[in-house]
């Protein structure tokens, strides 16, 4: 078994079916050995978003809640990468940068702490591999009131 598809497995994670994209734009770019991954939202393998993933950090959502958010758009990540690359993740070389965008009240200060649900798992899935540079910053909102949206850019290996 390919190590990427064994790690999500140990972790009891199955990639979802990607969301398609809602407006001008593609879920992802291949340019070179990069692959960019258009922001994914917070939506459950169902492709629907859980209340407890609705609405701003430092309101109605729980720092917990909120790093579960995180969780799910990394592993809509992956999935967009899966299929991007063919349905081969071993191709990823290294997650390069995250970007998080929290739906937080003005005051927030732990969005640090709710990315970390995005980028543990890149380190889960990718070892050594998912360790990452990051910006992570606060928003008025994001599309459909979720909590959290995360893109990503990782190196690739060439086909």
């Amino acid at each position: 078994m390919p190590r990427i598809e064994n790690n999500l497995k140990q972790a009891g994670v199955v990639l979802p079916n990607p969301a398609a994209p809602v407006a001008n734009y593609v879920g992802s770019v291949i340019t070179g050995n990069l692959l960019v991954i258009s922001g994914q939202l917070c939506l459950g393998a169902d492709g629907k978003l859980d209340a407890a993933h609705r609405g701003k950090l430092g309101d109605n959502v729980s720092l917990e809640a909120g790093q579960a958010a995180a969780r799910l758009c990394a592993i809509n990540l992956l999935a967009q990468a899966s299929i991007a690359l063919g349905g081969n993740l071993d191709r990823i070389r290294r997650c390069v940068r995250l970007g998080g965008f929290i739906n937080s009240t003005p005051t927030y200060a732990q969005i640090p702490q709710v990315m970390n649900g995005a980028s543990d798992l890149m380190v889960q899935i990718l070892g050594d591999s998912g360790r990452h540079a990051r910006s992570t910053v606060g928003v008025a909102q994001l599309p459909l009131d979720c909590a959290v949206e995360v893109e990503a850019m990782f190196e690739i290996a060439q086909n």
